[in-house]
Order: C-alpha cells, then structure tokens, then sequence
C-alpha cells in the first residue's frame, strides 16, 4: 500500500478544481438515478468492503504505526484503528442505510388551492456535499453510503492520519458505484493530505460545493464554520450533560451514568458533566460516583461533591466548558431541576442532554425548557448517534438552527422544491 499521505502535488488548488468539475458533473446523473440503482450500488459497496478487509486492515496497520511514531493520544488512537468486527459493523451500516426509504422524490406534504391548484412539497437532494473529518476511516463509508442514499455527489476529506485506511475504503465504494453503472465520481476522495485542499473547499470549489460538513475536533470546526462561503452542517463541541434528579432510580441513574461517560469517552455523545440534585446527595452521589471510579474514571469535582466523595481533583472553571473525550468527568451538586436547567443553559454546547428521573413534571420541564439538539429521559448520553436513532447512520451531529438538526442522516441530505399542478389557471 502506498503510503499517499507522502505524496507531492505541485498544484492543489487545479486537483481541488477538478474534483468539484467531476462532483458537479455527477450531480444530475444522481439526482435522477432510481431508488434501485442506488440500493444496489450500497450493497456492491458493503459487499467489497468484506471481501477487501485485508487489504484494508493492511492500510490501516501503516496509519496506526505512523500514529504511535508521532505520539497521537490514546483516544485519537481509539478512532483511528480498525479491526475485523468495526469492518464488519461497517458493511452493516452501509447495508442498514441501503435499506432504508430512498427520500428522493418523497412528496413531504401536499394541499389544494380554491383555485384548483394541487401543490406538493417533494424532497430533492442537496446537491454537492464536501465532508471534512479527521481520524475516524470509518466516516468514509458512512459519509459516502448516505450522500448517496440521498442522491448527493459527495468529496471526502479525510486526515493525513487515516488517509491510507480511507483510501482503502474509498475503492470499495467505487466498485460498488460501478457495478450499479452510476457516475464513479459520485463519491471522491481527496488524495492528498495537503491543508491547502481543505482551504479550496472551504472557499466552494468555484460555486461547485453547495454544502460542507465538518467532523473532528474544536479547531476543525472551528475553522469550517469560520471561513467557510458556503452553508455548514457541524457542532463545534459535545460538552453533553447527564442530571440526575431526586426522583431518579438510585440503579438506573448508576448504570447510565458509567454508560454515559465510559461506553466510548472518546465520541461527541459522552457524557462530560454530570449533574446531581442536591436532595439526593446523601443516598445517590456517592454510589455513582465510586461506580464511575471502579471503571476508571477521573472525578473532577465542586467542593459540595468533594465535602462528601474525596477521591477526586477540584473542579476549576474551565471544566465546566471542557470537552474531554477521555475518562474524565466533571460532577456538580444543583438544586434540582431548576439548577441543572440553569447550568446547562449556561454552559451547554447545545449538542445532548439527559435526565434520570421518574417525576414526569420534572422531565417535561427538563424537555421545554433547555435548548439542545438531542434530549433524553431515563436513557444514556451514547444514544446520541444517527444510527441508534435508526437512520441507518449519520454525517455527524448538528447543534445549527437552519435545516438540519442534531443527527445528519439520508433525510437531512435533502432539500426541497415545489411542484404545482394545474389545468389552466391565469392569475387575474
């Protein structure tokens, strides 16, 4: 495998140009391909990403070396490395999102005018999309399998870190877009690692990238969604939030509290705070606290929770703003529903919150009153994901106010247009 993170292109920008020419080229071929063409270039793909999983797994062995040679944390390390069972849970997804309803064409709603007019909203697809992500291969697949579905021309931009393992995914998904005969130039990926490609994509590709979605860190995001010319799908931070209120379940407020942080601390679904009513202090804190350090967990906590759990660091003010994406979580004691809605509101990065609660009026309150893109009731943190939410899979998370949010998946890859059915009518 060559390693194509090594590679030299005198001119980035006419490589960056010609990739949005070929995206655009392919859009109206897409758009217009029929539900069956796409569910079987899907199943092509997911079928060459079994029957290639050495070759994959041998590209992924030169990113995870280069990754340990260069010291990359073990969370990133986490992201980046694939084996047999995320290979197969990537075929899987792939087929889960093959199966899923082809939104192009759906009429979302319909209605008569006095006039006689019949007017329909139908969804039609976005257009180009541009996905720029970091260590996760994996994104890849999910990214090309659902701009697909949803009859887009996508360019993937993957980092230099992974870019052998993407690559090595990206020809299965070419086989598969040429086994169903459409436009192998539906699902690009950029081969080089260069950061001035990122910057061409940033300014539009010459009007050719309609919308761009970023996935990976703070800096990342932060960069898209401040340069970017055109309109950006992304959350900048998963500072997501777990409250544990006095009507909670002392069990299940200890199982979905380990669940909430440690299943994967390294995806934006964990949990970073967790949030305590004061009220049940003496029975609940301490119980799901020392659950949380049996499971490796760093306590960072305010001095109320330190008065009664002293196995912990002091919580300083940045750890409430803090995503850590690690085994780390900070703990403060509230009043009640009332104190969490105020700290969230206040800290949140609007991406996921949860409540362990059995008070309805509680929860209901917890749901009315905070404004993030995901909410849950008696549920962990990780269920934050497109998958689990039975999208098939999903882009990333979306904390905007404008088209999608929370979840990206096939149907918020779809815009709309009007078609309005007559048989004769002038407008006096």
């Amino acid at each position: 495998m060559l390693k194509a993170h090594e590679k030299s292109h005198e001119d980035t920008a006419q490589l960056m140009a010609e990739i949005g020419r070929k995206a655009r080229a392919a859009a109206r071929p897409l758009a217009v391909a029929s539900a069956e063409r796409k569910h079987a270039a899907l199943i092509g793909m997911a079928e060459a990403i079994l029957r290639r999983q050495d070759e994959i797994l041998d590209a992924n062995a030169i990113d995870v070396k280069n990754g340990e040679e260069a010291g990359l944390s073990g969370s990133f390390m986490d992201r980046l490395k694939l084996k047999a069972g995320r290979i197969r849970d990537m075929a899987d997804g792939i087929r889960a999102i093959a199966e899923l309803r082809d939104p192009v064409g759906e009429v979302i709603a319909a209605w008569d005018r006095p006039n006689g007019l019949h007017i329909e909203r139908v969804r039609t697809p976005l257009g180009v999309i541009g996905v720029i992500y970091e260590s996760r291969p994996n994104v890849t697949a999910d990214a090309g399998a659902l701009c697909l579905k949803a009859g887009n021309p996508v360019i993937l931009r993957g980092g230099s870190d992974s870019l052998n393992s993407s690559l090595a995914i990206h020809a299965c998904l070419v086989e598969g877009l040429k086994s169903a005969n459409l436009p192998e130039d539906a699902i690009q990926l950029v081969p080089v690692a260069d950061r001035a490609a990122v910057g061409e994509m940033l300014k539009g590709l010459s009007g050719n990238l309609d919308v761009i979605i970023p996935r990976g860190g703070r800096s990342l995001v932060e960069r898209v969604q401040n340069d970017a010319r055109v309109p950006v799908f992304a959350h900048l931070e998963g500072i997501c939030h777990l409250y544990i209120d006095k009507s909670a379940e002392l069990a299940m407020a200890v199982g979905i509290a380990v669940n909430a942080k440690m299943r994967r601390t390294g995806i934006c679904g964990a949990a970073e705070t967790l949030l305590v009513d004061r009220a049940v202090a003496s029975t609940h804190l301490v119980p799901v606290l020392e659950a949380l350090r049996k499971a490796g967990c760093e306590i960072h906590a305010d001095e109320d929770v330190l008065a009664a759990f002293s196995d912990a660091k002091p919580a300083t003010d940045a750890d409430w703003v803090t995503e850590y994406l690690d085994a780390i979580i900070s703990v403060k004691l509230v009043d009640g529903v009332s104190g969490a809605i105020e700290h969230i509101e206040t800290f949140s990065s609007h991406h996921t919150e949860a409540i362990v609660a059995e008070d309805a009026k509680a929860v209901e309150r917890f749901f009315n009153e905070i404004d993030s893109a995901i909410l849950l009731h008696n549920a962990s943190t990780q269920f934050a994901d497109g998958g689990e939410f039975g999208m098939g899979a999903e882009i990333g998370i979306a904390t905007g106010k404008m088209h999608a949010r929370g979840p990206v998946g096939v149907e918020q890859l779809t815009s709309f247009k009007y078609r309005v059915r007559g048989n004769g009518q002038l407008r006096p």
